[in-house]
């Protein structure tokens, strides 16, 4: 049976599409023209081949149609659809050419595309050869579309951001313009400039090379993600970050301190305050406060301030986040803090001025400072003119003292982790069955006994030594040498004796105790010197450094004195008399002497 069959003869391929008796309808595969009557004996000449073999002489490779986009898909149904009234009339020339004109008629388009279709079909058998066929060929851009695009990158894509009336001017000036600066008589419209601009325009190029590309990641990127949720599915992922207060405070004596600094610890995603430190230094010494308050219980805390809050209010004493996120502050990238992953914290460094990748503390900044700012205008809250010329200097309306103000500080912390409200939180269906209220600490309370939970059970005692910052000890028969001071611990006889050195966690606020870091463990040594007893590192620093330039100063009547000393012994020595001396009877000698010498103690006081 030939019918729907290849055959291929040399570089020639045909299909038959129907028999009858000694006759064949062909079309041919590679001119794609009208089919034809043949004898079946003119196909004794012709070998049978695959759609493969068609394929590698046409270069048309057909596609399930399954496997098509959609829209192509589309195109190719309604293509077929406009041949398929002609398909039972391929037999007969009359027919086929009547039902062509009545389909050509019915869909309003020319025959000749009818016949396109109708024999590219029959060649290959399948409705996908209908899709259109992608245009890969770009047409090369002429001399003023490149002129324009060169004026493009040069003059408008870039931070000066020219408009592009003054690119499309620069352009005339330097490539349409004769040795004299006279403009030629042919170059580009400005339309044109704009019609290029606008088809090839990149949003992401515009936004990167007119605003860069920090700008770009902070205001203009596609924000595509799943929320906080996809970067913390659970609790124990705290951000950190620190900011200055927009209020002016005074000391109890009345005198003007300035702006505090907060830093806080807000959990990701349940948006909990773990934790805050309000100070007037910044840096790794925040930070430790910081740390120390996350662990801390909040009961006792906000009991020194007369607040009584339930323990479920804010209940994250005696832990810490699993992975803390941070920027690229210089506090954050010291050595001091990273010591915090000795007790299997991770840490996170983002990329620098990328606050939206922590949004959760800088939203916590914003909430926070919007709940007291309406309460506390004209007591040194700073409004947005603050900077303006001729705005008012509210320094003057400070009256709040540092206790005063973060007692109100306490009070916004705990409404904003046990009574706002929190909107957009993705609930999930365990969560409704829970009844978990949409509460910072509801959630942070439901979440932390979850298998995902990731908190680090902690005390501050720990946290505090952890991180203390270190120096290297040596250890000699004077005992352990740290930051020039000596200590001593029981126990340690064979290694003072041995020598070597250790690793030495120090109080900078208070010289008096050391500790040793061997295996994770803290052994304390006790100051031996006790003039430096209870001061701190800068004070011993100060006293030692008095000492030196002391020395220092009488360094050069020290030298003169040994000048001195050596001249005299010199004189005295050289007019004694030289000679042998004579060591016979030297105990007689000695006994004489000794009695010529020997003064009654008591004869002159009668």
């Amino acid at each position: 049976m030939l019918k729907n069959k290849l055959l291929q003869k040399n570089n020639n391929i045909v299909r038959v599409l129907e028999t009858e008796n000694t006759k064949a309808l062909i079309v041919n595969c590679i001119k794609r023209v009208v089919p034809q009557w043949i004898n079946t004996a003119e196909l004794t000449e012709y070998t049978e081949c695959s759609i493969n073999d068609l394929s590698d002489i046409t270069g048309i490779c057909t596609l399930p149609i399954d496997e098509l986009d959609n829209e192509s898909r589309c195109i190719a149904y309604k293509r077929f659809t406009a041949i398929a009234g002609v398909l039972p009339f391929i037999a007969d020339d009359k027919s086929r050419c009547n039902a062509i004109s009545n389909m050509a008629q019915h869909f309003n388009i020319s025959k000749q595309t009818i016949k396109q279709y109708l024999w590219l079909y029959l060649v290959y058998q399948n409705i996908s050869v209908l899709a259109p066929k992608k245009c890969s060929y770009e047409k090369p851009l002429t001399t003023d579309e490149k002129n324009i695009r060169w004026a493009l990158n040069q003059y408008f894509y870039n931070q000066s951001r020219n408009s592009l009336q003054t690119a499309y001017t620069l352009m005339l000036k330097e490539k349409y313009c004769d040795g004299n600066g006279v403009l030629l008589h042919k170059y580009p419209t400005i339309h044109q400039f704009r019609y290029f601009y606008r088809k090839h325009r990149k949003m992401q190029n515009y936004y990167i090379s007119r605003d860069g590309l920090k700008n770009y990641q902070r205001n203009n990127r596609p924000l595509t993600g799943d929320g906080i949720q996809a970067f913390a599915p659970a609790v124990g992922v705290g951000m950190l970050d620190s900011t200055i207060c927009d209020i002016y405070l005074i000391n109890e004596s009345g005198n003007i301190i300035g702006r505090p600094i907060l830093t806080a610890c807000i959990d990701a995603y349940s948006g909990l305050c773990c934790g805050y430190s309000l100070s007037w230094e910044g840096g790794v010494y925040s930070l430790r406060n910081l740390l120390l308050n996350v662990a801390a219980d909040k009961v006792k805390h906000c009991k020194r301030f007369g607040i009584d809050i339930n323990q479920d209010d804010w209940n994250c004493n005696g832990i810490i986040p699993g992975i803390l996120v941070t920027d690229m502050g210089s506090e954050y990238k010291s050595e001091n803090f990273e010591q915090i992953a000795e007790l299997g914290v991770t840490i996170i460094n983002l990329p620098p001025y990328r606050p939206e990748l922590k949004g959760a503390v800088e939203k916590f900044f914003d909430l926070l400072q919007n709940t007291y700012k309406p309460y506390l205008k004209g007591k040194g809250i700073i409004e947005p003119d603050f900077q303006e010329r001729g705005a008012h200097d509210y320094r003057k309306d400070a009256c709040l003292t540092i206790a005063d103000f973060e007692k109100i500080l306490l009070h916004c912390i705990i409404y904003y982790n046990s009574q706002r409200i929190i909107d957009n939180f993705p609930y999930t269906a365990k969560m409704f069955t829970d009844k978990v209220k949409p509460y910072a600490s509801h959630i942070w309370n439901w979440n932390r006994k979850q298998p995902a939970a990731n908190l680090i059970k902690t005390d501050e005692r720990q946290i505090a030594l952890t991180l203390l910052p270190r120096t290297k000890g040596t250890f000699s028969r004077h005992g352990l040498r740290a930051n020039k001071m000596r200590y001593h611990c029981d126990g340690f006889t064979e290694t003072y004796l041995n020598g070597g050195t250790a690793v030495v966690a120090f109080n900078p606020d208070n010289v008096s105790s050391v500790w040793v870091i061997e295996n994770s463990k803290y052994t304390k040594f006790t100051l031996i010197e006790s003039r430096f007893t209870d001061k701190s590192l800068e004070e011993v620093q100060q006293m030692q450094s008095a000492k030196k330039q002391l020395i220092q100063s009488v360094n050069g009547e020290n030298l003169q004195a040994k000048i001195d000393l050596a001249e005299h012994i010199k004189v005295i020595s050289k007019n004694a008399a030289v000679g042998d001396a004579n060591i016979k009877s030297i105990r007689e000698t000695r006994q004489r002497e000794r009695t010529k010498q020997h003064i009654d103690i008591m004869g002159g006081a009668e």
